[in-house]
């Protein structure tokens, strides 16, 4: 008597869809890695139940690392799927992608130095990109935000949106603006940080949000802010370079909790 076919369980990824992919010692690395960076972000507050956190392939500059339409706290790395810088999935994956999947597509397109993106909605940092307040250093952790965080409005190349990068045109937009800054801020939607490894990313991520409140704090009291100058940014951003694995290994501990 033929045994009944066994049916995948709703929601759940299929497993031929990342098939083969532990075989490879790096990339099995990197999707752990990349797995807890979201679930470090969603502890943080960085990501909600939007947003996302990507990682260029480990063994081919031209793909990425991106998990699937999914809540970053549920993300696990049988989630990840790999697309190439056009943002099409590998070939036999055909499980529902992120939408805003080509603002990292673009990203990696036109940096080459970057290795992570994240993309979120903290609500910190919201007021900025409405503001003709620029986001600004204010203490040494955030002193990346001394190379400037440029603000992308979707409106001035597109016209009336519903504000989300839906193609690569706006994808490549997003990128132009970017520039070579860390962080590029998005009107009426978020921002970006990008680093060249996922952890410095995240860092980057996470104190992005953390100024900005504080920023909005300092504001408030009246007076005159003192921000951090360029060369005192240039000089701490080198100083936290060396300190990056301190608040990654303590993170991803606090995330398993």
């Amino acid at each position: 008597m033929p045994k009944p076919s066994r049916q995948p369980t709703p929601g759940r990824p299929r497993a031929r869809a990342t098939a083969g992919k532990r075989t490879d010692p790096a990339l099995a690395a990197a999707l752990d890695e990349l797995a807890a960076a979201n679930r470090v972000l969603a502890r943080h507050g960085v990501l909600d139940a939007y947003g996302h956190v990507s990682v260029r392939h480990p063994g081919d500059p031209g793909r990425f690392l991106l998990a699937r339409s999914r809540a970053p706290e549920l993300v696990t790395a049988a989630d990840i799927m790999i697309f190439d810088l056009d943002c099409n999935p590998a070939r036999g994956d055909d499980r529902r992608p992120y939408l805003e999947r080509f603002i990292h597509g673009e990203i990696y397109r036109a940096r080459p130095d970057v290795i992570a993106v994240v993309h979120s909605h903290a609500p910190a940092v919201i007021p900025f990109a409405a503001s003709s307040v620029p986001l600004r250093p204010l203490y040494h952790m955030a002193s990346f935000l001394g190379r400037g965080a440029p603000v992308f409005d979707i409106a001035e190349r597109f016209g009336k949106t519903d504000m989300l990068v839906r193609n690569a045109a706006q994808g490549r937009a997003l990128a132009e603006t970017l520039d070579g800054s860390e962080v590029a801020l998005m009107r009426g939607h978020g921002y970006v940080a990008v680093a060249p490894t996922v952890a410095r990313a995240v860092f980057r991520a996470i104190y992005t949000q953390l100024n900005a409140a504080l920023q909005q704090q300092a504001i408030a009291l009246g007076g005159t802010v003192k921000y951090l100058d360029p060369e005192e940014a240039a000089l701490s951003d080198e100083s936290n370079a060396g300190t990056i694995m301190r608040p990654w290994e303590l993170w991803q501990r606090m995330a398993k909790g």
